[in-house]
C-alpha cells in the first residue's frame, strides 16, 4: 500500500501536469510573492522562488518533507496561494509582523484561496484580512494566532470556507459570523473560544460543516433544524449542554463527546437514515438507550460510553450493514449484547466495547445487576409522545402509594397496640439471653438497631458485593507493626496516628490509632467502629507529597499518574459524602494524608468520623486555614481542601501562600499556565489536559463555598483531563513512529513561543 506522503506527491505531480498554459504573471505580483517569501523568513518550501520564476507555469510549486507550496493563476493574476509547513513548526522570529503580511497579500486583488498552515504565524488575526474581498477559502490552521476573530472579516461576503484550527484564538464567537451568506465550512477546532455559540449559526443556509471541538464553549447550541445542508457537526471537548441540539435529518456526522449534555436522546435520531457517525460519549445522558441506533442503514461509528443510559438489550437486536465500531461501555445497560455484535456473528473488522455495564457477560468486566437496577430507579425520562399518558400513570402511582400508606398505617397501629400493652404490664427488664439472641439473629449490635439508616445502608453495600469486615486483636496489630515501632509510623494528626503494617498472612495494611476522650460513651465508640467498618472503598486507606514536591527527579509521578491520583482522591471524597449514610464531611484533607500504594493508587488516610467531631474543633485542614464555611456548606470544605492538594499536584511545590498561587493559575495565557506547572511533567502533558485540571482547581478554591463545584463535577473534569491526556499520548506515539516522545507538537510550539518572545 502506498504511503500517504507518496500519494500526495503523485497527486501534486498530476495536478501540476494538468495546469493549463498560462501567460507570465504580472511583475507587481511577482514582487508581492517574493516579498511574502521574505516576510515568512525564507522557509524551505519557498527557497526556489526567484524573480525569474514562472509562477503561473507551475514553477512556484514544491512538495517535500519540510512542507509544500503552490501558486495558481488565472490569466496573469494569482488566484490561489498554498503554503504549508511541517507539523509542529516553531513560531516565526520576533520581528515578524502578521499585519505586514496581510497588507502585502492585499496586493493580490483576485486571490480566492489563501492557505497558510503550520508556518509559524503569530500575533492577532488582522482585521485587514477583510480587504481581500475576493477570498472564498481561508485556512490559517496550525499557527500561533491569538485574540478574537476581527470584525473586519465580516466584509468577506464571498467566503465559503474558514479554517482556524489549532491556534490560540479566544474570546466569544462573534454573532456576525452567522451572517456570512456563502459560508459552508466553519472549523475552529482546538482554540480557546468561550461563551455561548451565537444563535445566528442556526440561520446559515449554506452551512455544511461546523467544527467547534476542543474549546471552552458553554450553554445550549442554537436550533439548527433549519440547516438543510448541514452534514457535519463536531463540538466535542467543550462544556456545552444540557439540551441535545436540534438538527436536520440529513446530518452524516454528529460528535458531542466530552461535554455536559444530559437528559435522554431524542427519538428522532432513530430516523436519521444518513447518519454515519454518532459520538455522545462522556456526557451526562440518562434514560433508556435506543437500540434502533444500531440498525441505522448508514451508521458506521456509534459511541455512548461514559453516560448513564439504562434499559435491557436483546441478543436479537439487528445491526446495520455498515457498522464498524460500537462503544457501549460505562453505562447502566442490562440484558445481553446483541448477537450481531458478538463473535462469531460479528464482522471480522468490527470493534465492540461493552464493559462496565450489567450485561450478561462472563468475562468479569460487568457490574453486579443491583448496581444498574438502583440506577434505573433514579432515572425517569418521559418522551414527548407519552405525555398524554402522564395523568393516567400518575393516577396509578397515586393509587399504589395510597395502598402502601394504608398498609403501613394498619401495621403501625397494631405495633402501637402491642407496645402499649407491653408497657402497661411493666415489662421493663430484658434478660441478657434475649439481648444476645437479638444481636446474633440480626448480625448487628443491639444499640445500632435503633438507627435504621445504618442497617439499610449496610444491607445496600452488601448487595453491591462489599466484603464483610473482621475484628483484630491487639496482639495481631502489635505483631503487624512490630509493637507500633516508630519506623512504621506514616503520619499523625489531632485524632491519632497511622502506621503501616503487615498481617501474619503477608497482607499489607494501614492501622490507625485513635485518641479517646473520657467524655465519649461506649455507644459512641460502637457507632464509631461501625462507621469505620462501612468505609470500604478502594481509595480510603492509603505520602503523595513524597512523590510530588519532595520527590527526586526520577521518582516523581508523571502527569498521567498525577491525574490518576487526583481522580482517586475525588472518588474517595465522593464515597465519603454519598457512599454511606450519614455522609462524612469536613475531612481535614491534606496532601500528607494521601498515601500511595505500590500501583500509585491514592488512598485517603484520614477522615472525619462524626463521633469524634469535638476533636476536629482544635485543628483544621487547609479549608479551615484559608477560609471559613457555614455548616450548610461543610461538604464544600472538602472541595476547597482538594483544590489545595491539586495545586501542589500541578505545581510540584509545597503550598504556603495558596491565594497567591491561585491568582497565578487564573491567568489565561497558555505559556504562563504551562510555566506554572511542575517542570518535571510540563513537557509530557497536553495543553488541554493541563488547562482542564487548572480550571477545576481554580473553581475548587473559590472564596464563596456556593461557587465551588460538586465532587461529581470535579470527578467528571478530571476524568476528561485523563482521557484527553491518553488520546494525546497515543497520537504523539503514533506521530513519532512508535518511539517514546516527551511532548506533542503543540507543547513544543508553546515552549518555543515562550523563548522566541
Amino acid at each position: 500500500m502506498a504511503r500517504p506522503g507518496h500519494l500526495m506527491l503523485i497527486f501534486f505531480s498530476v495536478f501540476l501536469a494538468l495546469l493549463p498554459e498560462t501567460t507570465q504573471l504580472q511583475p507587481s505580483q511577482v514582487w508581492t510573492l517574493i516579498k511574502i517569501q521574505q516576510l515568512l523568513n525564507d522557509p524551505p518550501m519557498l527557497s526556489h522562488w526567484r524573480q525569474s520564476t514562472d509562477f503561473c507555469g507551475g514553477a512556484g510549486g514544491f512538495m517535500g518533507p519540510t512542507g509544500s507550496a503552490a501558486v495558481l493563476c488565472y490569466g496573469d493574476t494569482v488566484t490561489q496561494l498554498h503554503i504549508a509547513g511541517a507539523a509542529g513548526s516553531p513560531p516565526l522570529p520576533r520581528n515578524f509582523s502578521v499585519g505586514a503580511l496581510v497588507t502585502t497579500l492585499s496586493r493580490l486583488p483576485d486571490l480566492k484561496v489563501l492557505a497558510l498552515s503550520s508556518i509559524g504565524l503569530w500575533g492577532p488575526l488582522p482585521g485587514k484580512l477583510g480587504r481581500l474581498a475576493a477570498l472564498e477559502i481561508v485556512n490559517v490552521s496550525g499557527n500561533f494566532l491569538y485574540g478574537d476573530i476581527p470584525r473586519g472579516m465580516s466584509r468577506l461576503v464571498g467566503l465559503q470556507t474558514l479554517v482556524l484550527d489549532d491556534n490560540l484564538l479566544g474570546g466569544e464567537l462573534p454573532a456576525w459570523i452567522g451572517t456570512l451568506p456563502s459560508l459552508a465550512v466553519l472549523s475552529l477546532r482546538n482554540n480557546t473560544f468561550q461563551g455561548a455559540v451565537p444563535e445566528s449559526i442556526g440561520s446559515m443556509p449554506s452551512l455544511r460543516s461546523l467544527v467547534l471541538a476542543s474549546n471552552n464553549l458553554s450553554g445550549n447550541l442554537p436550533d439548527m433544524s433549519r440547516l438543510t445542508n448541514l452534514q457535519v457537526i463536531d463540538v466535542g471537548g467543550n462544556s456545552l449542554g444540557p439540551a441535545f441540539p436540534k438538527l436536520g435529518r440529513k446530518v452524516v456526522t454528529v460528535v458531542l463527546s466530552r461535554n455536559r449534555f444530559g437528559g435522554g436522546l431524542p427519538e428522532a435520531l432513530g430516523s436519521f437514515y444518513l447518519l454515519e457517525r454518532l459520538d455522545v460519549s462522556w456526557n451526562r445522558f440518562v434514560g433508556p438507550f435506543t437500540p434502533a441506533l444500531l440498525s441505522l442503514p448508514a451508521i458506521r461509528y456509534l459511541s455512548i460510553a461514559g453516560n448513564r443510559f439504562t434499559g435491557t438489550l436483546s441478543d436479537k437486536t439487528p445491526c446495520g450493514d455498515n457498522l464498524q465500531f460500537v462503544d457501549l461501555s460505562l453505562n447502566r445497560l442490562m440484558g445481553s449484547v446483541p448477537t450481531c455484535l458478538r463473535s462469531p456473528d460479528r464482522k471480522p473488522d468490527m470493534v465492540v466495547l461493552a464493559s462496565t455495564n450489567c450485561l450478561d457477560d462472563s468475562d468479569g468486566s460487568q457490574r453486579p445487576p443491583p448496581f444498574c437496577q438502583n440506577q434505573a430507579l433514579a432515572v425517569g425520562i418521559v418522551p414527548g409522545k407519552e405525555k398524554k399518558n402522564i395523568a393516567r400513570q400518575a393516577g396509578v402511582v397515586a393509587g399504589i402509594v395510597m395502598a402502601v400508606l394504608v398498609a403501613v398505617s394498619v401495621v403501625g397501629f397494631i405495633v402501637f397496640l402491642r407496645v402499649r400493652k407491653a408497657a402497661m404490664k411493666g415489662s421493663k427488664a430484658r434478660t441478657l439471653a434475649t439481648s444476645e439472641e437479638e444481636s446474633s439473629s440480626t448480625g448487628y449490635p443491639s444499640k445500632l438497631l435503633a438507627d435504621a439508616r445504618y442497617i439499610s445502608q449496610t444491607v445496600k453495600l452488601g448487595a453491591l458485593g462489599i466484603p464483610s469486615y473482621r475484628s483484630f486483636s491487639l496482639v495481631e496489630l502489635e505483631a503487624a507493626t512490630n509493637n507500633f515501632e516508630n519506623s512504621y509510623l506514616l503520619g499523625q494528626d489531632s485524632l491519632g496516628e497511622m502506621y503501616r503494617g503487615r498481617l501474619g498472612n503477608g497482607t499489607p495494611v494501614t492501622i490507625r490509632t485513635l485518641k479517646i476522650k473520657r467524655s465519649q460513651t461506649t455507644q459512641s465508640l460502637n457507632r464509631h467502629i461501625d462507621t469505620i467498618s462501612r468505609l470500604r472503598h478502594q481509595n480510603l486507606n492509603g505520602n503523595l507529597r513524597s512523590r510530588i514536591s519532595q520527590g527526586t527527579e526520577g521518582c516523581k509521578l508523571t502527569w498521567s499518574q498525577r491525574i490518576s491520583a487526583a481522580i482517586g482522591i475525588a472518588k474517595g471524597i465522593q464515597f465519603l459524602h454519598g457512599g454511606i449514610i450519614p455522609g462524612i464531611v469536613g475531612n481535614d484533607l491534606r496532601i500528607t494524608n494521601i498515601l500511595l500504594d505500590q500501583n500509585h493508587v491514592a488512598k485517603i488516610g484520614s477522615y472525619n468520623i462524626p463521633i469524634l467531631a469535638e476533636a476536629m474543633k482544635s485543628e483544621g485542614g487547609a479549608g479551615k486555614k484559608f477560609q471559613t464555611d457555614s455548616p450548610m456548606y461543610s461538604d464544600k470544605t472538602d472541595i476547597f481542601d482538594f483544590g489545595v492538594i491539586l495545586l501542589e499536584v500541578v505545581s510540584g511545590k509545597t503550598i504556603t501562600s495558596m491565594y497567591e498561587l491561585a491568582w497565578a493559575i487564573a491567568d489565561e495565557d497558555r505559556v504562563r499556565r504551562r510555566s506554572f506547572a511542575d517542570p518535571t511533567v510540563s513537557k509530557g502533558c497536553s495543553d488541554e489536559s493541563l488547562r482542564t485540571v487548572m480550571e477545576i482547581c481554580q473553581r475548587c478554591l473559590a472564596k464563596e463555598p456556593a461557587q465551588r463545584p460538586s465532587v461529581e463535577d470535579v470527578l467528571w473534569n478530571l476524568q476528561f483531563a485523563a482521557q484527553v491526556q491518553d488520546d494525546w499520548e497515543v497520537e504523539a506515539w503514533s506521530s513519532s513512529g512508535g518511539s517514546p516522545v516527551s511532548s506533542s507538537s503543540r507543547v513544543t510550539r508553546s515552549s518555543r513561543l515562550n523563548l522566541s518572545r
